[in-house]
């Protein structure tokens, strides 16, 4: 067996044999040989027997065979090794699965014998002296293969050596003997015994069985040992009471005796006693170079480190031991300046004050997913799910951080992402998990950060791990070394939170493969590094790491590796509503809820925009404002006059120029990615009105001297007021901010999503009721001639061009400026047909979609698939009269009508069944067929349950369908397809290779769709190229065929394993096939004969225009001069 320990090069290692010889090897390659060693069948036991000889010898040499060894390894070069090795991951991650090996030794049950007393600080003496001897015997008949960790008993710490033993040796409370008879030794007494004189030999070792003496039994009276010299350890001052004889057949012990009684003090001697095992200076009690010290290894988390008690064995006593046994089984115990950080950080969040903003109103999280991106570039993208498709994530908070520990590795970070559109209550979220650790309910975590991006968002210093916990975040906490390092050993009891992800933006490398950050916890980087090694999962592996981030923007694409991803749904109007009944209550003035609520429904437009959390406040605030003048209060009809509203009531006692400054710092912000900012950017005048008023705010924990924005929106607001006042931006220059139609260098990348629509509203509402009412008349001709350069614009927009998520934008910038000749444009403009597919709607789309399409006054259809439309919104655009025919999603529209039948809505249930259509139905997963499969099923049970049968339209006039759910789900899918498609009875185009997918139904998916044609009496095209059919598939279909001889116009066959046979079979129906046009058998196995049978029927088939049957199995002479003889038959 070659040993692969880790050493510094050129040094040898002995390795022992059966018979006590030893070979030496040099050892290779440090890095091939830590990987080998974890791929080889070495014994990891025989190496700990090596190292453990060593460090008894000390600075000496041991001799272990006949031919004494050159080289030897200490704990000091090995922690030397360890530290040049350090940089190296992979070699690192191959020392980390040694240092498991530890653990899993330290485990074995083959532990018998000297290094007892190595390991006795790990057992109580408890435990030692409750073994029992059927253990020992068990030890003798014990199998070769080593088991498993989890097959030994938690208790068996034996230890088997390789070599005889020549004298006795006592060591910390055992006493072990050769294997020998000892009837024919001498029976010295026992004050003889320990009065010998201790003398220093070099043994050799080969097995020898360590006894624990038990509490009560036949004691003797004499030991018996061998002549020879006894080796004391003196570590323990006595010995267990009384003298025990092993011996029995299958233990392999002919006699040892252990005595058991108070162990006599040896008088001081100047003799050198034999030392005690060598100690690690950084892990006391610690031997094997497989345990590395902490300080060797700091990235290294605790569960590939072995666990030692940190006293020596010099201090160790029975009672020691007992109690550390004690101990041990109990749960482990935090010191006392953890546990004292950890509960300023709980209080620190429970003290958190909750305002108005963190009314919390019960919000799923719907499960999301990133799907290849609809454009050539290779980054993935949020897919759209339909309603029926979303998933809320069960098991609340607790399920959410748990939804990616399935399948997690060892020591592996999870990532969770939490997404959504600004305004959707994601921070708001982010510190309520904080303050539910802190209340005790996430108690698999032992610290939660909550960290706001914004406060991270630095640059130009070098900071440390530390720093980015104890120092960078809201409120710091002052946190030690000790704490740290307890962090450092638990990285799974860590929650991170990093809310607002997409303040860094501005921020380069935090992408997957960019520069490689710090790879160790204690080098000082800059933050980018810090969070770049916490995303790519190379610091703190093991932690969980939370974030919520804009669900839009490059960010949120860089989270695709996340192990789980999440989208916040924002309230429904139900929810809505009761977020006002609890404001009011909240700001004690309940009296006006009701009437609060009677404004909200009064504008549909503000409830649908309730969605977001942060508008559902505004509106709270406009009308608490509003009820408390006394007066007939009404809410705008926009979001513009919403905040126009908010804001003008500010002005009016605000400094000179101040709304401009403000709204002028949101812009610029706005532009680098930002929404916080130092306070000094703002003149001390302007900075106490704006918080005073609630345009800005001191950042939610952070430092006095960091402002922001209390809301996105309200940033967005302010950044389209500086553009409709700023004299800097040239007229010209206003359309791009419009982000209406796509330019290859656009300066303005519309990380402030919100603002086109106030951009619009603000410029063309009524100048005395909007703008002025903010700015003064002053900048009215400012505004005029700002408004011709945005008519001029939006008036050569054609809306039948633009794509689907423009189109809404431009709907809200039309309905934002409130202006009837700008409004009368668009809806014009729109085309009969309008496709919404993976573009999702959100109930505001929902609702100025439906307000567009009945006041342009004619008949339209549409296409809301993969939408993610909810079912009010579906319900109100469908039921529409201008909508003559939609198309949905199909499990959305079956729970659609089964919400109609249930509230018995039989009129409305009836003009949506006869709107809904799926032609063209393209079949891509298992769903689909489940879907169509569910569709096919209500019609059947109406049929049988009606009088009279009446198809549904659906299904009636349903003409192509396609099948495409590739090798793998094909062969299972197509059976409930089959089961299903007689139902279509108008069914023209039925293809099963659709995008090429390769479906593969075989043989036997030929057989069932052949019984299905007796049924398909409109078929006009079948495809089954590439689908594994071979002759039994061709002949069972040549038998079916005749049943489609009146309708069928194009069948393909391309690329199968038709040979000959199935040729024949092919050629023998070809002629019965009145109606067939085009024949292709291209890329199958058929060869010359099979050819020459189908251009022989080919003959008497006058009406077939073309014959595809190139195949490289024919020789080309032979397609040649069939094609010479008949010009139909096609060759390319």
């Amino acid at each position: 067996m070659r040993c692969l320990a880790p050493r510094p090069a050129g040094s040898y290692l002995p390795e022992p044999q059966g018979s006590g010889q030893c070979s030496t090897m040099e050892l290779g390659s440090l890095e091939g040989g830590y990987l080998e060693l974890l791929n080889s069948n070495a014994d990891p036991l025989e190496l700990y027997h090596l190292y453990d000889q060593m460090d008894l010898a000390g600075e000496e040499e041991i001799e272990l065979c006949s031919e004494p060894d050159s080289d030897t390894i200490n704990c000091e070069q090995f922690s030397r090794l360890l530290y040049d090795i350090e940089g190296d991951e992979e070699t690192r991650e191959a020392y980390a699965n040694i240092a498991e090996l530890d653990q899993y030794v330290f485990q074995d049950s083959q532990f018998e014998g000297l290094s007892k007393d190595i390991f006795i600080e790990h057992i109580g003496l408890e435990d030692v002296i409750s073994e029992s001897v059927e253990m020992l015997e068990e030890a003798g008949q014990k199998s070769q293969k080593r088991p498993f960790p989890e097959e030994l008993p938690a208790d068996l710490k034996h230890r088997k050596l390789a070599e005889p033993l020549t004298a006795p040796v006592m060591t910390d409370t055992f006493l072990v003997g050769p294997v020998i008879d000892s009837s024919a030794l001498p029976c010295p007494s026992p004050p003889a015994l320990f009065n010998k004189e201790p003398t220093s030999v070099q043994t050799g070792l080969e097995e020898t069985v360590l006894t624990p003496a038990p509490p009560s039994g036949s004691l003797l009276s004499c030991l018996s040992l061998p002549a020879g010299p006894i080796h004391i350890i003196p570590t323990l001052p006595a010995l267990p009471q009384g003298l025990w004889q092993i011996s029995g057949a299958g233990t392999e012990v002919s006699s040892i005796l252990i005595y058991q009684g108070e162990m006599p003090q040896a008088p001081p001697s100047s003799n050198p006693a034999v030392p005690s095992l060598p100690k690690s200076p950084d892990r006391p009690g610690s031997t094997s170079p497989f345990a590395p010290a902490a300080a060797d290894l700091p990235s290294m988390p605790e569960p590939a480190l072995t666990s030692r008690a940190n006293v020596t064995e010099d201090e160790m006593s029975p009672t020691q031991c007992r109690e550390a046994g004690k101990a041990s089984r109990k749960p482990p115990k935090y010191p006392e300046r953890v546990e004292q950080f950890c509960r300023s950080l709980r209080d620190k969040y429970q003290a958190t004050p909750a305002g108005p903003e963190d009314i919390l109103v019960e919000v799923d999280l719907m499960r999301a997913r990133l799907g290849r991106s609809s454009s050539k570039s290779l980054e993935r993208e949020l897919v759209t799910l339909d309603w029926a498709e979303q998933q809320p994530a069960s098991g609340g908070l607790p399920g959410v951080l748990l939804a990616a520990s399935d399948g997690r590795r060892p020591r592996e970070t999870q990532v969770i992402a939490v997404l959504g559109k600004a305004g959707q209550g994601k921070s708001r979220w982010a510190r309520a998990v904080s303050r539910a650790w802190a209340c005790g309910q996430l108690p698999q975590y032992d610290f939660v950060f909550y960290l706001p991006c914004h406060c991270l968002d630095r640059s130009g210093d070098t900071y440390r791990l530390q720093d980015l916990l104890f120092s960078l975040g809201p409120q710091p906490l002052p946190g030690d070394s000790e704490v740290f390092g307890h962090i450092l050993k638990r990285p799974d009891r860590l929650l991170l939170i990093l809310d607002a992800f997409e303040e860094l933006e501005a921020q380069d490398g935090l992408l997957p493969g960019a520069s490689g950050p710090m790879s160790a916890a204690a080098e000082p980087s800059s933050l980018r590094g810090l969070l770049a090694g916490l995303l790519q999962r190379k610091l703190l592996r093991g932690c969980t790491l939370l974030v919520t981030v804009r669900s839009r923007g490059r960010l949120a694409q860089s989270l695709s590796k996340a192990d789980a991803l999440f989208q916040m749904a924002g309230f429904s109007a139900q929810q809505a509503e009761t977020y006002v009944e609890c404001y009011f209550e909240h700001v004690g003035a309940a009296h006006h809820r009701e009437r609060a609520l009677a404004l909200l429904r009064g504008q549909p437009l503000l409830l649908s925009h309730s969605h977001s959390p942060t508008v559902c406040r505004a509106v709270c605030q406009l009308s608490q404002a509003l009820l408390e003048q006394e007066e007939a209060a009404e809410l705008p009809s926009t979001l513009t006059g919403l905040y126009v509203g908010l804001l003008g009531p500010a002005v009016h006692d605000s400094p000179p120029g101040a709304l401009e400054a403000v709204a002028r710092l949101a812009w610029e912000l706005g532009r680098g990615h930002h929404s916080a900012m130092r306070e000094d950017r703002l003149p001390e005048k302007v900075r106490a009105w704006a918080v005073a008023k609630g345009l800005v705010q001191p950042c939610p924990g952070a430092p006095e001297t960091e402002l922001a924005f209390p809301s996105f929106l309200l940033q967005c607001f302010l950044g389209a007021l500086w553009l409709a006042l700023s004299g800097e931006i040239k007229d010209k220059e206003l359309p791009q901010y419009l982000a209406l139609t796509p330019r290859k260098k656009r300066p303005y990348d519309n990380w402030l999503e919100g603002m086109p629509r106030f951009l619009a509203g603000l410029i063309f509402q009524p100048h005395a009721c909007c703008l002025g009412a903010l700015a003064g008349p002053a900048v009215a001709s400012v505004v005029d001639r700002k408004q011709k350069v945005l008519t001029k614009y939006l008036k050569r927009l054609q809306p039948g061009l633009l794509q689907a998520g423009r189109l809404l934008e431009l709907l809200h910038c039309a309905h934002e400026a409130s202006d009837a000749g700008l409004w009368r444009h668009v809806v014009q403009g729109l085309p009969a047909h309008l496709s919404f597919v993976g573009t999702r709607l959100t109930p505001p789309d929902t609702h100025i979609l439906g307000r567009t399409l009945e006041t342009a006054g004619r008949d339209f259809s549409l296409d809301l698939r993969s939408t993610g439309i909810d079912p009010s919104g579906l319900r109100s655009l469908v039921g529409l009269s201008c909508v003559t025919r939609f198309r949905a999603a199909l499990s959305d529209t079956v729970g659609l009508w089964e919400s109609l039948q249930q509230h018995g809505e039989a009129k409305l249930l009836q003009a949506v069944e006869e709107k809904f259509t799926i032609e063209p139905f393209k079949a891509e997963s298992m769903k689909d067929v489940e879907d169509l499969g569910n569709l096919v099923q209500i019609q059947r049970t109406r049929s049988s349950s009606e009088d009279i049968a009446r198809e549904l339209p659906a299904i009636r006039d349903l003409k192509k369908l396609e099948f495409a759910l590739g090798p793998v789900s094909g062969p299972q899918a197509f059976p409930k397809l089959v089961r299903i498609l007689e139902a279509f009875s108008s069914l023209q185009h039925l293809d099963l290779d659709s995008s090429l997918s390769e479906n593969k139904i075989g043989d036997e998916g030929v057989a069932q769709l052949s019984a299905t044609f007796p049924r398909l009496k409109a078929l006009e095209t079948l495809n089954l190229s590439q689908n594994s059919i071979t002759d039994v598939g061709a002949c069972k279909l040549a038998k079916a065929l005749p049943s489609l001889a009146a309708s069928l116009l194009r069948l393909s066959l391309y690329n199968n394993c038709i040979c000959d046979v199935g040729a024949k079979s092919l050629a023998h129906v070809l002629p019965d096939m009145v109606s067939l046009r085009v024949l292709d058998v291209q890329y199958n196995k058929f060869t010359a004969v099979g050819a020459q049978q189908l251009a022989a029927s080919l003959r008497k088939c006058p009406d077939v225009e073309t014959l595809a049957m190139w195949t490289p199995t024919i020789p080309f002479g032979v397609q040649e001069h069939l094609q010479q003889l008949d010009s139909r038959i096609s060759l390319r």
